[in-house]
């Protein structure tokens, strides 16, 4: 079985509909970071015209990110995922630790409308490819608020 049919097939099991939102994203982060040995996982949640940061498993993190600003709010701006080699190359990334290399963001759409994004940080360039942006688009698919 390969990681993405683990997670897929344990957040199954873990996807509870009757409990509130902010306890399926903790365990969706937890269960991101443990299968996939990522460095930060986290979830940043538009309230307010802003993406504030949601349940999260890793160091320390920005708290609000602005519309268009770094990886994360431009995936807001695009409402399309970005698959980052290299954090230190992308204009306007908001560094929020210098161990982050590399980053895949993902949309979480909920009746076409964008929620919030799933962000992953990796300490190694070029963590991610496209099998991984398929696989967490489908897994975003799954999550509610």
């Amino acid at each position: 079985m390969n990681r993405y049919e683990d997670i897929h097939r344990t957040w199954e099991h873990l996807n509870d509909q009757q409990a509130p939102w902010y306890t399926n994203l903790s365990n969706a982060a937890a269960l991101i970071k443990e299968k996939l040995d990522c460095w930060w996982v986290g979830f940043y949640l538009i309230e307010n015209n802003v993406l504030n940061l949601g349940p999260f498993q890793g160091p320390t993190a920005c708290t609000t990110i602005e519309k268009g600003r770094g990886v994360c709010g431009t995936v807001w701006e695009l409402k399309k995922s970005l698959i980052v080699d290299n954090v230190h190359e992308f204009k306007g990334h908001i560094a929020c630790s210098s161990e982050s290399n590399s980053e895949i963001v993902i949309p979480m759409f909920e009746n076409n409308k964008i929620w919030g994004v799933l962000d992953i940080d990796s300490t190694e360039f070029a963590a991610f490819n496209e099998q991984d942006r398929i696989e967490l688009e489908k897994f975003c698919a799954s999550l509610r608020r």
